[in-house]
């Protein structure tokens, strides 16, 4: 006897693929660790001006390099998402009607995102590459 595999249908196709709802969700959260992550290297390496200006000036020197000013982009880009995020979230919370517009939104909000990313992107990456040629 032949079976036939059956696979459940929902409201998003044959097998879940996720939708923009989940996906904003993960980048929010993801985005926040990262920003977390960052502040937590941000106490250590100020309090590192305890040790005298030396020392300091050591660990400030990590920020010349190409690698670092690439992870910097990438903090902005996880700062402006996770702001952007945040207001759609808001907007949900104080308007709960909008949840029948959360593709919309989330759309709304990845436009604005890549917008301010384009000029951001432009401003940074030519400092990087100012460093790379040096």
């Amino acid at each position: 006897m032949a079976t036939r595999t059956s696979r459940r249908k929902s409201d998003y196709g044959s097998y879940y693929k996720g939708h923009e709802g989940q996906y904003s969700w993960l980048a929010h959260r993801v985005t926040g660790v990262a920003i977390i992550l960052f502040l937590f290297a941000h106490v250590v390496d100020t309090a590192v001006v305890g040790w005298g200006p030396g020392a300091y000036n050591r660990v400030v020197a990590v920020y010349e390099n190409p690698v670092v000013r690439l992870l910097e982009l990438g903090l902005v880009a996880a700062v402006i998402y996770h702001a952007l995020n945040g207001v759609k979230i808001m907007l949900i919370d104080f308007f709960p009607s909008l949840v029948t517009r959360i593709r919309a939104l989330s759309m709304a909000t990845l436009a604005l995102f890549v917008a301010s990313m384009i000029p951001i992107t432009w401003i940074m990456g030519a400092q990087i590459v100012d460093l790379v040629r040096k």
